[in-house]
């Protein structure tokens, strides 16, 4: 018997003529690592909070779903909160009290469970997820990172059966995020919890995943294991991108015997290939050009005593290009956004926008024509009942992103997925018709389609000579469109390179193709680069 059955679930939301999950089989067995995969709206969230009892939308349910032989909708509150975890993409959302201590022993306090199990279970898994250092803290004070460690560690406390996970690396650092799938990884291997996880990080989850499904409206169109689907899609699919880096360089090299998945697998794959041409014709210096944006000497801090967040930084970003501020949680990204666009005003330092001190723009008139920003919480932007009556007024806007905003017209912001909420919040932020645009993680919770989408969009603005600074700590969205990457570190600028040498320059703020391709070829920072230096040597040796 199956420990998770589901028999053709469907799922329609309130006034909504088109089913959001659609018929959905699937039998998953105990200790299973499945990853969920989709484009953004495909329904991956919806089928998700379907499996949490607690968590479940309002709508027209049709189908069956049961858990460990049991019907999901006969389970009781205890058994639902005790064997049926759940991790989001947003830990704020998750964490209820002040202290770290206190949340991990929040869920079994509730269980009623006794003072002696519930010292002896917070102890064993503040052991395991390294959180001793931090147990009194506040839970306030605490990093992205950490606290969606927190969330993942809280659930543990009560030992489910079933780990379900959305997304849960959407606003980590690449550095964290690869930490966080590891603590899952061993939770998996070590204990035998059964992980299902939707996740765009193909290249630290496919090489460990038992079974990949890939959702396309709300309908199951890929289930097997990786490889099998990576084995098994056609070379024009636009679910190729989905796969690892060493996946797709494998499917467009030869497409014979078992497909590359890692780092490791990739590298010698790669080894067989000529490399006389080492590098693209096409690499060339960034030249200077008129300054849009210029920071110098900046220190900024949140309260009188309390210590500073941007420390004696200087930025200077240029007309018409694609500025990368690349960095771990917590290092002061947001707050130089905050701060650049006027929103935060610093106690030392000088801001000029287009060689006008940012001071001098009077009434308003910073924000017209002059300069707008994509907030990282992007539901902050959302003051209507519709994402309609959001978009209205920027109809000019919207026939420029290639993505169907109409069929979401009736729907309320917050019922959205994440990723569509980044590109209704976007589609407000250039309805002003800024000059320079401050993207703050504008790719987070996208799809790898929908990046490449939003990457082009980033590269027409560029063409129409808007200046765009993209705050991220998305490497590989990075690589995409941005001329210059700059490593933000302690409140100020690490290093700052064109994107090519600073990529290559790299071993962990880096890519996956640039890992792979390292030693054979040089800047091939991307598998569209890496594919060119095969093509232009012929292939194989």
């Amino acid at each position: 018997m199956a420990y998770l059955d589901i028999k053709d679930l469907s799922f329609i939301y309130p006034d909504c003529s088109d089913k959001a999950i659609d018929g959905v089989s699937l039998s998953i067995e105990r200790g299973e690592f499945v990853v969920l995969m989709g484009a953004t709206g495909s329904g991956k969230s919806t089928l998700l909070r379907l499996l949490k009892p607690e968590l479940r939308l309002n709508g027209d349910i049709c189908g069956e779903v049961l858990f460990d032989g049991e019907d999901m909708s006969d389970l009781t509150p205890e058994k639902s909160a005790s064997q049926i975890g759940f991790v989001g993409q947003y830990p704020e959302e998750q964490i209820v009290t002040d202290k770290v201590w206190h949340e991990l022993a929040f869920t079994l306090e509730n269980l009623g469970a006794d003072r002696d199990t519930i010292a002896r279970r917070t102890a064993e898994i503040s052991a395991f997820f390294d959180i001793d250092s931090w147990y009194r803290a506040d839970t306030s004070s605490l990093s992205g990172g950490q606290k969606q460690l927190l969330s993942l560690a809280s659930v543990m406390t009560a030992d489910p059966g079933l780990l379900i996970l959305d997304e849960p690396t959407a606003q980590l650092d690449p550095i964290t995020a690869a930490r966080f799938i590891d603590a899952v990884y061993r939770l998996n291997r070590e204990t035998g919890i059964t992980v299902i996880i939707s996740e765009h990080r193909s290249e630290e989850l496919l090489p460990r995943a038992d079974r990949l499904l890939i959702l396309e409206g709300g309908r199951v169109i890929a289930d097997g294991s990786p490889r099998s689907v990576a084995r098994e899609l056609s070379s024009d699919s636009p679910y190729i991108s989905y796969l690892t880096s060493a996946a797709r360089i494998y499917k467009a090299g030869s497409n014979i015997g078992e497909p590359a998945l890692s780092i490791r697998e990739g590298q010698r794959y790669l080894s067989s290939f000529d490399n006389k041409i080492r590098s693209l014709p096409d690499a060339c210096e960034h030249k200077p050009a008129e300054i849009a944006l210029e920071l110098k000497s900046v220190f900024f801090r949140y309260e009188r005593d309390g210590a500073d967040i941007l420390s004696d930084l200087d930025l200077t970003v240029c007309r018409g290009e694609v500025f990368a501020l690349l960095g771990s949680n917590g290092a002061g990204k947001s707050t130089a956004a905050l701060v650049a666009s006027g929103l935060r005003k610093p106690y030392s330092g000088k801001i000029r926008l287009f060689g006008k001190p940012l001071k001098d723009y009077k009434n308003g008139s910073l924000y017209k024509g002059n300069i707008s920003l994509l907030p990282q919480d992007v539901e902050s932007v959302f003051i209507r009942d519709t994402v309609g009556e959001e978009l209205k007024g920027c109809e000019g806007v919207i026939s420029t992103i290639p993505y169907d905003l109409t069929d979401l017209f009736d729907r309320h912001p917050y019922d959205i997925s994440g990723g569509e909420r980044q590109l209704v919040a976007l589609c407000k932020a250039l309805a002003t018709q800024p000059q320079l645009i401050i993207m703050d993680e504008p790719s987070k919770g996208l799809d790898v389609n929908a990046k490449a989408q939003l990457a082009d969009i980033v590269l027409v603005l560029k063409d129409r000579e808007v200046t765009v600074l993209l705050i991220s700590h998305d490497v590989e969205f990075a690589a995409m469109c941005a001329d210059r990457c700059a490593m933000f570190s302690q409140g100020r600028i690490a290093a700052c390179e064109p994107t090519e040498r600073f990529l290559s320059g790299n071993r962990f703020y880096t890519t996956a193709a640039s890992r792979i391709t390292r030693g054979v070829y040089e800047g091939a920072y991307t598998v569209e680069r890496a594919l060119k230096l095969i093509s232009l040597n012929g292939g194989k040796t």
